[in-house]
């Protein structure tokens, strides 16, 4: 197996006609564009590419758009969003896991996950019915901090709703873990997790609605994370582009990428040192 490391998406957009976009480690960082990104995106949508930005973001559709716009990814920039959070909300509106009350693992900044849900939240794991996981406030909290909660939650056999697969993610330079570290935690202990977004079946399925093109041979999928990103796209039957500086840049720095793909049971076509043109 050899993956081919490319200067810049250029070298293959031709080869296709829709592309899966991660948002963070590829976009932007959680606080700015990543170098070269918007102009990429631009030169993607000036060559009459559809875009779809594909996130584990654990938030709904609008609060990521209107952040990301706030960050310099204007809305024009790309055709449509759509993020685990949306998944999991949609999936919560309509009255599942079951029970009124949830216990939050969640983020101020997460909190847009609530609007219109039918449940009440409770601080108390034996008075929960079900377990929200959105993630953690920062890169200083880790999932050790939520050991005896989560072993309430187990020994109740509570489900829980994970907003976010993801297990770490880079946020201003930092690696803080993600709501994916606290469900592999969970499951550990016995605990039932529902997970929305990457590497899951439906969220492909409908991001592929979203873009509107048959031949899943012309659409590309790019993502940093090949535990997520790059396998996901592997069992949707579409190519991966592997973003080499994100969550994976200090073992790719030091190790082999092929190394790396076999270990993760992941496959890109190619990788390439930042998302740029």
């Amino acid at each position: 197996m050899s993956v081919p490391v490319l200067t810049g998406v250029a070298e293959l957009a031709d080869r296709y006609d829709g592309f899966l976009l991660d948002l963070w480690g590829v976009l932007h960082d959680g606080r700015s564009p990543m170098p070269g990104a918007v102009d990429a995106l631009t030169n993607l949508k000036r060559a009459g590419k559809r875009i779809v930005v594909l996130s584990n973001a654990p938030r709904r559709v609008a609060g990521v758009i209107r952040r990301i716009g706030e960050i310099g990814i204007s809305r024009g920039l790309y055709d449509e969003l759509l993020s685990s959070g949306e998944a999991a909300w949609r999936w919560l509106r309509q009255g599942h896991p079951g029970g009124r009350r949830f216990y939050a693992i969640m983020a101020t900044r997460d909190q847009n996950m609530l609007e219109g849900l039918p449940f009440e939240q409770t601080a108390e794991m034996e008075a929960a019915d079900f377990i929200l996981n959105t993630g953690v406030e920062d890169s200083a909290v880790r999932a050790e901090d939520f050991e005896a909660a989560l072993q309430t939650g187990a020994r109740r056999a509570l489900p829980m709703v994970c907003a976010n697969p993801d297990l770490v993610v880079v946020n201003g330079g930092k690696m803080e873990i993600c709501a994916g570290t606290i469900a592999r935690r969970y499951e550990a202990l016995g605990g039932k997790v529902h997970y929305f977004g990457k590497p899951h079946a439906p969220i492909y399925q409908e991001s592929l609605v979203l873009l509107g093109i048959a031949d899943r041979r012309r659409i590309l999928a790019v993502g940093d994370s090949l535990r997520t990103d790059i396998a996901g796209a592997n069992g949707a039957g579409i190519d991966a582009l592997l973003v080499l500086s994100g969550i994976h840049r200090d073992e790719l720095a030091a190790g082999d990428l092929e190394a790396v793909c076999r270990r993760e049971r992941a496959l890109p076509i190619a990788a390439v040192t930042g998302f740029r043109w």
